[in-house]
């Protein structure tokens, strides 16, 4: 979820994200998955000081990944958040990969692919016979179970969730996943590495939705109910939560944000864990997935997002 300004990176007094990165014993860093979150994921670590390794399964989409880590090095540099010099030396330290076994030497590696948990389970039992008893798996998932994709593997003690938040390079937050299993030496060490990044984590237990989208999901699927429902205009529902409750964006241009068929999903994975008829899906974003009207990637949702910089709200008709 994008606010209209970006947050500043946050660390805890006394504390520089160097001292955080020399507490973690982490060097080496994995990502699996080179599409939105990835990348974003990838920059992030980057910029942080570590060495990064990501893989794709076709090398068509990691070269896409790898220039879009590098577009993202190029705006900083254009923002003067980051020198040349300092540009060139961190695109030194990331490298591509296609097969699951050249992650072998990581420390840590971050799954970031399909929010599909056989997809996921799949590729945590790969990586299990694949790589040191000793790596930590981290799942970037927004709601699938972590205890799922630990059981999948031998090393449930050493497997976390990690949600990043879209865009990863501004938002601040990051969710820290632990299940039944998960030794408090891995959370710690999870936890140093995070702050290194200059991010914020909190500690959720392993239930769906976590803590974010477990309260944020009810809130757009009301919103969406609102419209369907006539309540009133997509621009005034909006509007109304940003005056009425200080949100920096409203609801529905959130929902396009994220991408209709990403809540959808989600939506369906929340209401099969809590059996609650406030996660159910309304007809109306069922049928907007559907048309392939997503949101901003697809270019039309609840606005109409041909101009990015000026998404304009849609009138729906029914």
């Amino acid at each position: 979820m994008r606010g209209p300004r970006r947050l500043r990176r946050i660390r805890s007094p006394g504390k520089s994200w160097g001292d955080y990165r020399e507490m973690t014993m982490i060097k080496k860093i994995g990502i699996i998955g080179c599409g939105t979150m990835g990348t974003g994921i990838a920059q992030a670590v980057l910029e942080a000081g570590y060495v990064v390794k990501v893989r794709e399964v076709k090398q068509s989409l990691l070269d896409k990944g790898l220039t879009e880590v590098r577009k993202g090095l190029e705006r900083a540099l254009q923002k003067g958040t980051l020198s040349n010099v300092k540009k060139e030396e961190t695109l030194g330290r990331i490298s591509g990969a296609l097969l699951v076994e050249d992650l072998k030497d990581s420390d840590l590696i971050i799954e970031a692919v399909f929010e599909e948990i056989q997809v996921k389970k799949e590729l945590f039992e790969e990586l299990d016979r694949t790589v040191p008893k000793e790596t930590i798996f981290a799942s970037n998932t927004s709601t699938l179970s972590i205890t799922e994709m630990a059981a999948a593997t031998k090393r449930p003690e050493r497997v976390v969730g990690l949600h990043f938040f879209n865009p990863v390079y501004v938002m601040p937050l990051v969710e820290v996943i632990k299940t039944i299993a998960t030794h408090a030496e891995v959370l710690e060490t999870v936890f140093n590495f995070t702050k290194s990044l200059g991010k914020v984590p909190i500690l959720a237990k392993d239930n769906p939705g976590f803590i974010v989208n477990l309260l944020l999901t009810p809130y757009l699927m009301g919103a969406i109910h609102a419209v369907a429902n006539g309540v009133a205009s997509i621009q005034d529902i909006d509007t109304g939560m940003k005056l009425g409750c200080g949100h920096p964006i409203g609801p529905l241009m959130v929902a396009d944000i994220i991408g209709l068929d990403v809540l959808v999903k989600g939506a369906h994975t929340l209401f099969e864990g809590y059996r609650d008829k406030e996660f159910a899906p309304p007809p109306l974003l069922v049928q907007m997935v559907s048309m392939g009207h997503i949101g901003k990637k697809a270019g039309k949702g609840f606005y109409d997002w041909t101009d990015a910089k000026k998404p304009v709200p849609q009138t729906l008709k029914f």
